[in-house]
């Protein structure tokens, strides 16, 4: 077997439960990246349904409009942090499937375009399992845009961003999130009016959707088991010890 991205023949497998606390949701990422650069826990795959957030870019953080794209996603029910990966606002909760990839290099920088290309590629592929017309590239007008999201097609059409990505690079690991955003979509495109409003940032609302807007019926569950097998496909995927996977209720 062997991986794309060139990475880990093996993963240890976490899914979080259910949590209340988007902030520690959101630091979780980055302890464990640091555990496994020190060496204190093997290469590791995340998974986990978060709590309603909207995670800012650095760059965001800089505008004069965050303090109020803030407020108006709190006014919204979604806690307001400003993530270390770059990008721009991006907005999720139950509805969406977040995947922490966190492996060890000696050099974690080398390699960082291979790993958004071949990440792209792969989550595409994951979707089109769940019958999802799905393709790497930018959706022209979207929110937080990326050469390397992943986006829906209507017929033919590049039409919603489904899958958002970014990276972080410590001295010894590298951690690769994606976003996959599968079911209810009115609420993320609400905040995310609201909230790009209150930046300055001009976008197209339409490209805020979800999987089951292209393909009705289709769930985080569904979308979850299609990854777990298409990582099983390339790698060995088992259980961390006293982290037994379970499906979140």
């Amino acid at each position: 077997m062997s991986t794309s991205w060139n990475g880990a023949g093996g993963l240890e497998l976490v899914i979080d439960p259910v949590s209340d606390d988007a902030a520690a949701e959101l630091g979780r990422g980055i302890s464990l990246l640091r555990d496994v650069a020190d060496g204190k826990r093997l290469p590791t795959l995340r998974l986990y349904r978060p709590s309603p957030t909207v995670a800012f870019g650095q760059r965001d953080a800089r505008l004069p409009g965050f303090v109020d794209a803030g407020r108006a996603a709190a006014d919204r029910g979604f806690a307001p942090l400003v993530r270390r990966a770059g990008g721009r606002a991006a907005a999720y909760h139950r509805g969406c499937l977040v995947i922490d990839h966190i492996e060890p290099a000696p050099d974690a920088v080398a390699g960082t375009h291979l790993r958004f290309a071949a990440f792209g590629n792969f989550f595409a592929d994951v979707l089109a399992a769940v019958g999802i017309d799905a393709h790497v590239g930018e959706v022209p007008g979207e929110y937080c845009p990326g050469e390397f999201s992943v986006h829906g097609r209507r017929n033919g059409v590049p039409t919603i961003k489904l899958v958002g990505t970014a990276q972080r690079v410590i001295a010894g690991a590298w951690l690769f999130s994606s976003v996959v955003v599968v079911e209810d979509a009115r609420p993320l495109r609400s905040v995310l009016t609201d909230v790009y409003a209150a930046l300055g940032l001009g976008w197209e609302p339409a490209t805020a959707g979800t999987a089951e807007d292209l393909v009705p019926g289709v769930t985080v569950d569904a979308v979850q088991d299609a990854l777990l097998a298409a990582y099983a496909a390339v790698l060995d995927l088992h259980a961390a010890p006293a982290e037994v996977a379970s499906r979140p209720s």
